[in-house]
């Protein structure tokens, strides 16, 4: 992050820098040593932390301050709707150098303040101190019905997958901003590239598919009392998959044909490559559902071409011998099968680390 020959944070000082903050929060609620928040009875608390560093998650090359503040905030967002929870609040810890510019951290909370007029929440608090690395730490919190809340482990056999939106959109947007385009791939068309470059840097966490999934659930009462699974997929397509069924103890068999690959994508890199984007890039924000099969068709109509069943949850071999040599999901085309696992997506302690910041 360069400094801009500006009033800057060193110029104005931590008093001067919350009076300014002040102006992008509930001021019914900011002001006191902590928030105290009216709560909905008989709904659950959510709560989930997001922390996005310089280098790592964002830099100039890819994200202006308003894109950084608005993906901090969808990021958490999605996490509460991956749990079927509605936003509430929003706390913001800041880290910054003291010759950051003013009209960055303006632009910043700017970018916050855009995604919860548009999804809801807002940011009743927070802290900010010195730092040599700008980082960006989220705590969002959310409610939700106690019986309606989705959790990963709560996947059943037979169950549909449902994933909403594209993935591979915010990996083909990083690599235009980095001019890291494939040397060998075709120049996408304008409106794929504008598509891709705002997927990267404006993502949507998917709350309105949360909305929808209670009405359809409501029209069946004999859901109400069935758990149902669910995951963003921050990490990449494959990590949900693969950590939903984990988690419940299945397998999960995806079809090849049905993948979320973005329009105009396999044109401009090839099939290969525009696989391997949709199952590993990450940073798309969608949704990954776990669903019994009448109500994951429903959804997907529901939600227009927003959504697809792409595969199904499976219960493991039976056989000792047989598990041992079954994937824990895996992609089927033409007959053949494509193991798929977690260490191809983004980790932060892995090799894969190390591929740059997004």
């Amino acid at each position: 992050m360069d400094a801009v020959e500006s009033l800057r944070l060193a110029d104005v000082g931590e008093a001067g820098l919350l009076a300014r903050l002040f102006t992008f929060c509930d001021r019914s609620v900011v002001g006191d040593d902590a928030a105290l928040l009216d709560w909905p009875e008989g709904r659950s608390l959510v709560v989930t932390t997001d922390v996005l560093v310089d280098g790592v998650h964002f830099s100039d090359r890819t994200t202006p301050p308003r894109s950084i503040g608005w993906r901090a905030v969808a990021a958490n967002l999605s996490d509460l709707a991956a749990m079927g929870a509605m936003p509430r609040a929003i706390t913001v810890g800041l880290s910054l150098p003291g010759n950051c510019a003013i009209d960055w951290v303006e632009s910043l909370y700017g970018g916050m303040a855009d995604c919860l007029a548009q999804f809801g929440g807002a940011i009743v608090g927070g802290d900010v101190t010195r730092s040599t690395v700008a980082t960006v730490a989220i705590t969002a919190i959310g409610s939700v019905l106690p019986d309606r809340s989705l959790q990963r482990h709560a996947a059943q056999p037979g169950d549909a997958i449902v994933v909403t939106g594209e993935h591979g959109a915010s990996r083909a947007g990083l690599a235009l901003l980095l001019a890291d385009w494939p040397p060998e791939a075709a120049e996408p068309s304008a409106a794929a590239r504008s598509a891709w470059i705002r997927a990267h840097q404006y993502p949507t966490p998917r709350l309105d598919v949360i909305a929808q999934l209670i009405q359809l659930i409501q029209l069946r009462p004999r859901l109400a009392d069935r758990p149902l699974a669910a995951m963003d997929s921050s990490d990449g397509l494959a990590d949900a998959v693969v950590q939903l069924a984990q988690a419940s103890g299945l397998r999960a068999k995806l079809q090849g044909d049905r993948l979320p690959i973005p329009s105009g994508l396999v044109a401009a890199v090839g099939l290969a490559r525009a696989r391997h984007w949709t199952l590993y890039g990450g940073e798309d924000f969608e949704l990954v559902l776990c669903l019994p099969p009448d109500l994951a068709a429903d959804l997907v109509q529901s939600l227009g071409g927003s959504a697809a069943i792409v595969g199904e949850m499976v219960a493991p071999e039976a056989d000792l011998e047989a598990l041992t040599q079954q994937p824990i999901a895996w992609v089927v085309d033409s007959g053949a099968i494509e193991p798929i696992g977690r260490s191809a997506s983004f980790q932060h302690f892995g090799t894969s680390a190390t591929t740059g910041p997004a």
